[in-house]
């Protein structure tokens, strides 16, 4: 179940396989968008108000800089296309072999690659940014995808603040109470 995370007490990092202690990795800033070894997500107007689960995802340098695809040719720097970031996933660069600094290097090889690819929602798209940026590092030795992403970002992901939550479920919310009740009583 995804967590409400507002004050650095409450900061974590997603460990997939076991509940290890917090490591001394640099703070996350949710007033500055600095989300340091992090997947950030942010809810798509009208997309996540049918589908809460879809939305936009960037990959974030060990400083916390987000890079996301977030168009044609285009991948954004420290400002997501859709608005600030509402949900985290934290990761440890321990899983990665030669640490922070391939971190860094895998995260603007995907961005330069990404750089000179055509966007399309379905099949080459922010998730698939991401996911080849954890493919390029060898995050857990796994191969990533976007679905896998996905999954991991929607059950482990913790918000950003009550705002984020709200931001992500509210619409959903109000749509599924409007179709509740014009179907009984229509």
């Amino acid at each position: 179940m995804s967590e409400i995370g507002t004050s650095p007490e409450s900061q974590t990092y997603v460990d997939m396989d076991e509940n290890a202690q917090h490591q001394s990795l640099p703070p996350i800033d949710y007033t500055a968008d600095r989300f340091p070894f992090c997947i950030v997500w942010t809810p798509i107007p009208m997309l996540t108000w049918l589908f809460p689960f879809i939305g936009h995802m960037g990959i974030c340098m060990s400083n916390g800089v987000i890079r996301d695809f977030a168009g044609p040719y285009f991948v954004s720097e420290d400002k997501m296309s859709f608005g600030r970031p509402t949900r985290y996933l934290r990761l440890n660069p321990k899983y990665v072999e030669g640490g922070s600094l391939m971190w860094d290097e895998a995260v603007s090889k995907a961005s330069v690659l990404y750089g000179t690819r055509m966007h399309n929602l379905f099949c080459d798209n922010c998730h698939s940014h991401v996911a080849t940026a954890l493919n390029c590092m060898r995050y857990r030795n796994s191969s990533w995808n976007m679905v896998k992403l996905a999954f991991w970002t929607f059950i482990c992901g913790r918000y950003v603040s009550i705002a984020g939550f709200i931001k992500t479920w509210l619409p959903f919310l109000i749509f599924v109470t409007a179709v509740t009740l014009l179907s009984v009583y229509f």
